[in-house]
């Protein structure tokens, strides 16, 4: 955490480990204490391809905004907290190739972007420092920031639904790490295998979902890929190659089947085109076996990001967006799991969890009155707290935020929303 700024969301899924929990800072609130008849606000206002908000110092929240199409642009605004609207915006930044980037704030408090094939730094006022092409005629899909400091970003090697048929594809991905001051390139890794995930790390150890197998890489001013990790998890028939990992309590766990993705048309609910079920996959750290653990038993399953996992309560949460389930687990210091609870919701976003109290974020969509909506979850029962239209009419796919009290922002392609408790 050291490396993003202390903020209660610094960046996509709180940080480096995707553990997708908001980080107590000072007084905020460490959870959101959902009460019987709880009162609640939503505010949403229209905002084309909207990627995720992140967290500075209070009252300072910022959104990544980005364009369609093979040529594209990026921008950041800063927005009021509460109300949403936009306070200053930055210059259009240059991107490239579409793919969902990401924005983090970093320990130097400078904001950094990753968007199509292109790196930004920009100033709290977002006015820009640097600027950085990167190597491949691919979008880059985010990044993590390393302890020391340095930005670790990856291409995207998935199919896209838009993209230039003149432009051969690799048939894999490669690592490239960043400095933080000018963005120079100062190292690159070409792996073994393409891969579709963003990438997540713990301390020095770089972790890459690739498209059959979880590699490691250590950074240590070099890159040096951990050979003897052999992390296969892609072994049957019929299955697909999985999504972004949560490290946690010794392992990496992931969701696969993530292919059918491009049928997405507002909504993943039907789009899976796996015959294989759908799994939660756990990836052990110090050995690299792998367990899979069926989220509902169904074909034609589909994620598109990672699950969540509660290490204080032992409990590992997975969902099937095309069939519409999600599923709990717990698991014991081995890493085997129990079936815990399970109902039909239209999940599909990155869920976020407030561990204190147990209670878990997640969204789900009614295509008959084409609504997303925020779920608040108990993780220990499945038990649900609260129930609000988000204002989205497309289900959501990216990332929500926690905010800085008792409230959450939720991205969509449509629409910024934020649901707010009132005491």
């Amino acid at each position: 955490m050291s490396a993003y700024w202390p903020s209660r969301w610094p960046g996509e899924d709180a940080g480096a480990s995707r553990l997708q929990a908001p980080w107590p800072v000072g007084d905020s609130a460490p959870g959101l204490h959902v009460q019987p008849g709880q009162q609640f606000e939503v505010v949403s206002r229209e905002a084309m391809a909207t990627t995720m908000v992140v967290l500075r110092d209070p009252g300072e929240a910022y959104v990544l905004h980005h364009t369609m199409g093979l040529d594209t642009i990026s921008w950041v605004e800063q927005i009021d907290p509460e109300t949403l609207e936009p306070l200053r915006r930055s210059v259009d930044l240059a991107a490239g190739p579409m793919w969902p980037g990401g924005m983090a704030v970093h320990a130097n408090g400078s904001l950094y972007v990753v968007f199509g094939r292109y790196a930004h730094r920009l100033a709290p006022d977002t006015s820009v420092i640097a600027s950085r092409e990167l190597p491949r005629e691919r979008p880059y899909n985010s990044f993590v920031i390393l302890p020391d400091g340095h930005i670790a970003t990856k291409d995207f090697a998935g199919e896209r639904p838009l993209r230039d048929p003149n432009v051969e594809n690799p048939p894999n991905s490669e690592l490239v790490i960043l400095e933080p001051i000018g963005l120079e390139i100062v190292a690159r890794l070409t792996l073994p295998e393409a891969s579709i995930a963003r990438i997540s790390a713990e301390g020095n150890d770089i972790y890459i979902v690739g498209n059959d197998s979880l590699m490691r890489v250590r950074w240590d001013g070099t890159l040096t890929l951990d050979t003897a990790f052999d992390g296969r998890y892609r072994t049957m028939p019929g299955q697909t190659y999985g999504w972004d990992a949560v490290i946690t309590d010794g392992a990496a766990w992931f969701l696969d089947n993530g292919d059918g993705g491009t049928n997405y048309m507002g909504t993943m609910h039907g789009c899976g085109v796996s015959d294989a079920p759908l799994h939660l996959v756990r990836v052990d750290l110090a050995d690299g076996a792998v367990s899979l653990t069926e989220v509902c038993g169904l074909p034609k399953g589909l994620i598109v990001n990672p699950p969540v996992i509660d290490p204080q309560r032992r409990i590992a949460v997975g969902y099937d967006s095309s069939n519409g389930v999600l599923a709990a687990f717990s698991f014991d210091e081995a890493g085997k799991t129990t079936p815990l609870w399970s109902r039909e919701q239209n999940h599909a976003c990155h869920p976020l969890l407030f561990a204190e109290t147990g209670e878990l974020f997640t969204n789900d969509h009614d295509a008959s009155r084409f609504m997303d909506q925020f779920v608040i979850l108990d993780i220990t029962t499945g038990e649900e707290k609260l129930r609000a239209d988000s204002g989205s009419p497309a289900q959501s796919v990216l990332f929500p935020a926690a905010g800085f009290g008792r409230d959450i922002y939720l991205s969509s392609f449509t629409t910024l929303s934020r649901l707010s408790l009132i005491d």
